[in-house]
């Protein structure tokens, strides 16, 4: 089994990363796991490459993706759950959905409210999302 878990660092997110490591006896051999986390282009501005180079632009989301993961991590290392963490940039639902598809993921696991405005105003605004555009199942964890 190929489990997709989508995390941005919000108690929801860590809340799948647990139902994961809590339900992991559920499947007939140790699952398979992509930890990602997407990050949001930063809007490009008149002449921002006078200021900001590709490669520190590169960096800034790493290093933000990074934080974004590391409790994870820190989770999945404690439970023995090997993992690939990647960071992605894009759109949040559909780089999320492509990631799966890409990496051909059983089902991916998400939480119902974010670390956005939006997230915590509309609940789980991406997570309903990701439900509607992905082909494979949704597990969605409070």
């Amino acid at each position: 089994m190929k489990i997709l878990i989508a995390v941005d660092g919000s108690k929801n997110s860590l809340h799948a990363v647990q139902c994961l490591i809590d339900h992991a006896g559920w499947y007939r051999s140790k699952p398979e796991v992509e930890l990602l986390t997407v990050h949001l282009p930063v809007p490009k501005l008149p002449r921002m490459g006078v200021a900001v180079g590709k490669s520190q632009l590169q960096e800034y989301y790493e290093e933000e993706g990074a934080a974004q993961l590391a409790p994870a991590k820190r989770k999945l290392d404690a439970a023995g759950i090997k993992y690939k963490a990647t960071v992605l940039v894009g759109p949040v639902a559909e780089s999320i959905v492509k990631r799966a598809k890409d990496a051909r993921c059983d089902i991916i696991y998400i939480g119902t409210r974010g670390m956005s405005d939006i997230g915590k105003a509309l609940v789980g605004s991406t997570a309903n999302k990701v439900v509607h555009i992905a082909d494979i199942p949704v597990l969605l964890v409070r």
